[in-house]
């Protein structure tokens, strides 16, 4: 049986998380314009931490939990090894997020693209509610709005077997 641990980043992780984005780019078109300096990217300004989720020491995944502003929190750079979805693991990066924004008593959100079907459906399964839509214009035709969600209340979350 696998060992999955979420611990934080350090930075000789950077290496593999950028190569694991590259699969995700390239699968999933997460993100939608590639960044100048991927490794650089992985650390958004205002970061209050970043994490990757393992298997059996292996990096599979990634995210980061920003500050937006005093009292709110923001999910950004989630995303799993393509080889890797459908185990779980987004999910408890996701999970982690919302336990650490609740430390740090801070209301948690996140925006993504609308192009993102597979990380729209495991908001949805998680109990993150849609809290409204802006029109983008980044790249053609490859993501039109940017849905931002909220996440669950306490009282309000799945089972994880979900």
């Amino acid at each position: 049986m696998a060992t999955i641990e979420v611990r934080k980043r350090v930075e000789g992780d950077l290496e593999e998380c950028v190569r694991l984005l590259r699969g995700v780019q390239e699968t999933a078109g997460y993100p939608v314009n590639w960044p100048e300096d991927p490794a650089h990217w992985l650390t958004p300004p205002a970061a209050l931490g970043c994490w990757v989720v393992t298997v059996d020491e292996q990096v599979a995944g990634h995210v980061a939990l920003t500050a937006d502003g005093a009292s709110d929190a923001l999910v950004e750079r989630l995303f799993v090894d393509p080889e890797q979805t459908g185990a779980g693991l987004g999910r408890r990066l996701l999970d982690h997020c919302v336990t650490v924004a609740g430390e740090h008593d801070r209301r948690l959100g996140l925006e993504v693209a609308d192009n993102c079907g597979a990380a729209i459906a495991l908001y949805r399964r998680a109990g993150w509610r849609e809290a409204g839509r802006t029109p983008v214009d980044w790249r053609g035709d490859q993501a039109s709005e940017l849905i931002r969600f909220e996440a669950p209340t306490e009282s309000a979350v799945p089972a994880t077997g979900s």
